[in-house]
């Protein structure tokens, strides 16, 4: 579906009656099943969100379609990098303010820094209800997800030749492009400092120095895999799965390890800082089955609620080995930081 007929369809969807705040019990009976735009409160009143950037104005495109449904809503929007809001937000508060009534982060360390500062308003079960098992949280609701992935030049590898572990790409022949200072990336190794450690992360970090080639973002590092620049690189899959789709026969596939910070899935997030129902509410559209299908068939993003099909050329993510991490782990960014400077890469 293209971008406009998903705006104006959602635009266009006719009222429905009032339902109670919370939702109706017979709603929330069976919110675990796939939600449509069309069952859900009209929104009514103001509220301001902060948002992180990302996904080239595609975002931004649901919010005006929501705004669109609800003539009676106004949605404020403060926008900047993801990271510098969250810190915002978490001085804002212990200012004494809080100027937010939502963040929509597109990383959940973000996420994590504002509920670990305490200011997110838990989940009303039945919305958290709506998400797929591994990634329901008490206060704050997974948007969409992204895994990452080992994009390969399919003339110079096979999939085959690509070690199934990230540690073992360190001590591989392969040439490597990255983007250290993207977030997507310092999130990656974050993870792998919770998982090995920071000793064997910095020597890992070392190591693929000497062989890696850096580009200022992942969909750089990408492109110079498909142009064979490098054999592989490490990125967010739908970098790959967007390139794929402008040219499909580009020498470019993705490869991914297990059970390690290689195929982390990681995912962007939307948390309540207002005890104003309307906020909850709001978040619930970002869940329905009109936005969670927009971004995956626009943004390649996974969708996180059931029922709504995966980007095409993505395995299902039961196919996928991540690991076991809670994402709001991935919140402190400052030892990773110092670790990469410590380690030459930044």
């Amino acid at each position: 579906m293209k971008r406009r007929t998903f705006i104006q369809g959602l635009a266009a969807l006719g009222a429905i009656g009032s339902l109670p705040l919370p939702l109706s019990h017979a709603l929330a009976a069976s919110i675990a099943n796939p939600v449509s735009v069309d069952d859900l409160p009209k929104l009514k009143g103001q509220l301001t969100l902060y948002l992180g950037r990302g996904e080239g104005g595609l975002y931004e495109n649901v919010l005006q379609a929501i705004e669109n449904k609800n003539p009676d809503f106004k949605l404020n929007i403060r926008r900047g990098p993801t990271a510098a809001l969250a810190n915002t937000i978490v001085a804002e508060a212990k200012a004494g303010v809080r100027r937010a009534d939502l963040f929509w982060a597109v990383d959940s360390g973000a996420i994590g820094l504002v509920s670990d500062a305490g200011l997110a308003q838990a989940l009303p079960s039945d919305l958290s209800a709506q998400l797929q098992p591994q990634f329901r949280y008490k206060d704050w609701a997974p948007v969409t997800g992204r895994i990452r992935t080992l994009p390969y030049n399919t003339a110079r590898l096979t999939k085959e030749q690509i070690p199934n572990s990230i540690m073992e790409i360190a001590d591989s022949d392969l040439s490597i492009g990255w983007a250290p200072a993207y977030a997507s990336f310092q999130s990656f190794v974050t993870a792998m400092r919770i998982l090995e450690g920071d000793d064997k992360t910095a020597k890992w970090l070392k190591k693929v120095k000497k062989r890696a080639k850096t580009y200022a973002g992942e969909l750089g590092v990408v492109m110079a895999v498909e142009r064979g620049e490098v054999d592989i690189g490490f990125a967010n899959h739908y970098y790959t799965l967007r390139l794929k789709s402008g040219k499909p026969d580009a020498k470019l596939d993705l490869a991914f390890t297990e059970q390690d910070a290689g195929c982390l899935v990681n995912a962007s997030g939307i948390l309540a800082l207002s005890e104003d129902p309307l906020a909850t509410n709001f978040m619930r559209y970002l869940l329905s089955t009109e936005v969670q299908g927009y971004l995956a068939r626009e943004a390649y993003e996974i969708p996180l609620v059931n029922g709504v099909d995966q980007p095409k050329g993505l395995p299902s993510l039961a196919s996928v080995s991540p690991p076991k991490i809670d994402l709001t782990q991935l919140a402190d960014l400052r030892p990773t930081i110092d670790l990469m400077r410590n380690s030459g890469v930044l």
